[in-house]
This record gives C-alpha cells, structure tokens and sequence, in this order.
C-alpha cells in the first residue's frame, strides 16, 4: 500500500477520491488545510501527496513550495481552472504533475502510478531512462521510444529534447538552452532554438504544442503530463 496525503477542502470530493483511490494500492489521509499540511506531512512522511491549490489557511502554491524545499515526494497538483498559468505556477514551485478538476478517478489514478513508477527508476539508477508516459529516452544509448516505436532524431534533437526532459515542468528560456547546448549566451537573434523545437513537435504529432508548450517572453515547457 502507498500511504498518499490528499489536501483538499471539499470533502465530498475528498471523500469520493479517498472511497475511490482505497479500492486500488492506496492508503489515502484527507488533511483539509494547507497552513496544516506541511507539518502534517513531517510528521507522516507519505509516499505521495495530492494538492488542491485553493486551500483555507495557506494556498497550495506555497504549500507545494515549502515541501518541496524539503523533500523529492511526488506531488500532484489539483485545479479547478483550465488556466495555464496554474499549470505552469505549479509545475515552477515542484509539482510533478497536474490535473484539472473535475476529476476523472481513472485518470487520476492513471497518473498516481505513473509518478510512483517514475520515481522508482530515479531511485534505481541515474542512468535509468526518463519516462512520461509513452514516451522512453535513454541517456545510455541514446534512443527515443515513444508509442513503442523508435524514433531517429540527430545529435541536437535528442541532447535537446533531453535537455527539456530532464527539467519537465520547469520553464527554459533560449538563453538557458544555448548555454546548456552550446556555451553561448542568446544573442536575440538566434533562430536555432525554435528551429529544432519545431522539428520535435513535427516529430512527435505536437501540434497544438501541448507536449512541448511555448511560454510567451519565457521560453519553452515539457509538459510531463502530454505523453500519455
């Protein structure tokens, strides 16, 4: 059993997630405040926590923020706003994932395991592959499966799409990217960047650019979440 901490104020649907997620490998505890939740997490220590972000007490930004000063548990992030910026804000103070409400409990139990499954190959080995999803990339031989088909990408491509990978939900900006890639600063000008962005999304259907999001006078998001 996984013992899972889930902040959330509504108890119906608290309750509907604890009655849904204990039918399956989950020990779910149901804490309603965020101002509790950081030392209630302390003192229990969960294997992982499901967030709502509106919370009485403290916001579930900041609570997100605090524990993940302190710990690698896996956190997802619940919304009741098809707001990018949720997404983005919570992807940005640590969360692993999101999901936006209302809540399909096989989806939400879909994503639970994929978290728990990636964070045994972190622990496993550094050179374990990075997984989301249907998506595979191996750091030891350099291939990309996704939908169980190997796809030939060239040598910028793949330390890009690795590179992104490797900071999934996490927001990089061009002039991240070219000093990671190549050691330059972004001159403002530089082309190359959305070039091969755009190549990958051909690559990988990401047309609407859910995979891959373009943040505006940011710069580029993996969306862990869009692989599936």
């Amino acid at each position: 059993m996984y013992r899972l901490m889930l902040v959330e104020d509504d108890s119906k649907l608290a309750a509907l997630i604890q009655e849904y997620l204990s039918s399956y490998e989950f020990k779910v505890e149901i804490i309603g405040r965020g101002d509790t939740a950081l030392d209630h997490y302390k003192a229990t220590l969960p294997d992982i926590i499901v967030l709502d972000l509106m919370l009485p007490g403290l916001d579930g930004m900041v609570v997100c923020q605090h524990i993940r000063e302190i710990s690698k548990v896996p956190i997802l992030i619940l919304t009741a706003r098809e707001d990018m910026f949720d997404e983005v804000s919570g992807l940005e103070q640590g969360a692993d994932d999101y999901i936006n409400k209302p809540i399909q409990p096989r989806i939400l139990l879909a994503r639970l395991r994929a978290l728990l499954r990636r964070g045994a190959r972190k622990l496993s080995t550094p050179n374990a592959p990075l997984s989301f999803g249907e998506l595979e990339i191996s750091k030891t031989d350099r291939s990309v499966r996704w939908k169980n088909e190997t796809y030939t990408l060239s040598n910028s491509e793949f330390k890009l799409l690795l590179l992104l990978a490797e900071s999934a939900g996490r927001v990089l900006s061009r002039d991240d990217i070219l000093k990671s890639m190549r050691g330059i600063e972004f001159d403002g000008t530089d082309r190359s960047i959305d070039n091969s962005i755009s190549r990958l999304r051909r690559k990988f259907n990401d047309h609407d650019s859910k995979k891959i999001k373009t943040i505006w006078g940011e710069g580029y998001l993996f969306s862990p979440s869009a692989w599936e």
